[in-house]
């Protein structure tokens, strides 16, 4: 066949750019990480294009058979144009879900082409995850139904398999579905670039099965009228320290011979089977262009260029507190720690001022001093096999807030509730066991231990008559004063003394109580 579709091999370019995603739990994301996604979502736009084209050719050739042989050609022929008219369909919803994210950060006179709140961090939930709304299901299963339709076209196993590991839509964990493992919480310009790639599986699914069909044709009655020369990358996007990977062939291939190639200048060795490989040692974008030499039986040569490129990037690294944006002293600070394009087990993490552990898919960092800043390190072994240092990220130590006092008691439906001042009933106060103290603020949730207490009651006179608690619980002289308290009677708690989680204690706030 005088066209091919892009091979397996091309889908490597995928897997080291998207894990990118696993980080974006993130909440402080850099520019330079947003126009790094800028960039990949650029590439692969351009890698989409590409493919594009490709596929346009293969449709072109299974025309042709179709208007010379119709008979044998006329079932290939519709079910190519079944493949590329769900293609076209899909592309097109994703297209418009694109529109949709940017348009919800940006407001309705929004431009996909030129994003300017690329950090909106609820717009790609919105219109995915929405309860009511939500396009993620409904987006899976257009995956799916995609995927199965496909497959069902293509009778090459190994391309199949290929489609069918494109296009998964299972979970990636038990605790969240797909499309939520993709789009919850998810920087606006990382949910584009996402849709991007997933745009760019399925014109590279397109593609296979449009191979697929074209060599079911009757090649008997159809001869090669054409040959092509492609490059054919593990990927456009090489961490720094890494190896650009690159497979170069011509598209009606011959097993038997080995064509002349010529990359940047210099001929590629036939033992290398076209295999090309370069150290990528700089940041940037650098060419790989050549020619492609073919003899024929007749003695004539077919020379075919090429040209393609590839980028470097910095490794890319997020670190990131799950709660806050500093770290408190004295207690376990969880924070998320990824790497793109690395396992997670080959990445590693040192602080300073304390001590950091691993904990699952999380990481614990325990700060020693207060007012110190602590610095936390990142190291990732890459795929050749060396371990490079690739982000450094500074926090501020601060103590932990002072909690709030509360007198904690049960409502109607058994509820508890937190009353922290103002007006509560005699029988609810005289059923309290004493005062509890906690920060809840929203961000943190920490318990405290109140150590004691005192209550301040007013005679007739107006004499304040202080009383001491029994630790965390009211005394027996306590209750007694708050069992004679009359309807609309102040008394307050003072002297709370409290002992958090980093073993400081602490006199808190005061606490007025009115009798109801």
């Amino acid at each position: 066949m005088a066209v091919n579709s892009p091979n397996s091999p091309r889908q490597k370019m995928i897997n080291l750019m998207y894990l990118v995603f696993i980080a974006m739990l993130a909440l402080n994301v850099s520019v330079e990480v947003l126009d790094g996604f800028e960039m990949v979502d650029n590439s692969l736009g351009n890698s989409s294009g590409t493919m594009l084209e490709r596929n346009r050719l293969i449709m072109d050739e299974l025309t042709a058979y179709h208007a010379q042989n119709p008979e044998k050609a006329g079932e290939w022929y519709r079910k190519g144009v079944q493949v590329r008219a769900m293609s076209d369909s899909l592309t097109r919803y994703i297209g418009e879900l694109k529109l949709r994210m940017v348009r919800e950060a940006d407001g309705r006179k929004a431009d996909i082409s030129n994003i300017k709140h690329k950090d909106d961090l609820e717009a790609a939930s919105v219109v995915m995850l929405s309860p009511v709304n939500g396009e993620g299901r409904k987006f899976r299963n257009t995956i799916d139904t995609y995927r199965d339709s496909v497959t069902q076209l293509v009778t090459d196993p190994a391309r199949r398999a290929i489609i069918e590991k494109n296009l998964s839509t299972q979970p990636r964990s038990a605790n969240k579905s797909w499309e939520a493992s993709l789009f919850e919480q998810m920087p606006l310009a990382a949910a584009i670039t996402m849709l991007t790639k997933i745009e760019n599986d399925i014109r590279s699914s397109e593609g296979e099965a449009l191979s697929n069909i074209l060599h079911n044709v009757d090649i008997g009655d159809f001869r090669v009228n054409r040959l092509n020369a492609y490059i054919i990358p593990e990927s456009d996007i090489v961490i720094q320290g890494g190896s650009y990977n690159a497979r170069i062939v011509l598209s009606a291939e011959d097993s038997t011979r080995q064509p002349l190639i010529m990359v940047n200048g210099e001929i590629l060795d036939t033992e290398e089977n076209g295999s090309f490989s370069v150290r990528a040692d700089r940041t940037g974008t650098f060419p790989v262009e050549g020619y492609l030499e073919m003899t024929g039986s007749d003695g004539s040569v077919t020379r075919r260029p090429f040209a393609g490129s590839y980028t470097v990037i910095e490794p890319i690294a997020t670190i990131a507190p799950t709660l806050m944006n500093v770290l408190y002293a004295g207690i376990d600070n969880e924070i998320g720690i990824s790497v793109p394009g690395i396992a997670p087990q080959d990445v590693s993490a040192t602080i300073t001022n304390g001590t950091l552990t691993r904990r699952g898919n999380m990481w614990v960092a325990r700060p020693s001093s207060i007012g110190q800043d602590v610095t936390i390190s990142v190291s990732a072994r890459t795929t050749d096999g060396d371990v490079r240092r690739v982000a450094i990220k500074e926090f501020r130590v601060r103590a932990l807030p002072d909690p709030t006092p509360y007198i904690e008691y049960s409502d109607a439906n058994g509820n508890p509730v937190m009353f922290r001042g103002g007006g509560l009933q005699k029988a609810v106060l005289m059923n309290a066991s004493g005062i509890k103290a906690a920060i809840d603020d929203g961000i943190l949730s920490i318990p405290f231990r109140v150590t004691s207490f005192r209550t301040v009651f007013f005679d007739s006179m107006g004499n304040a008559i202080p009383e001491v608690s029994d630790g965390s619980r009211f005394s027996d002289r306590q209750k007694e004063q708050i069992r004679r308290l009359a309807r609309g009677s102040y008394f307050y708690i003072s002297g709370v003394r409290a002992v958090g989680p980093d073993g400081t204690e602490r006199e808190i706030a005061v606490m007025e109580v009115r009798v109801q």
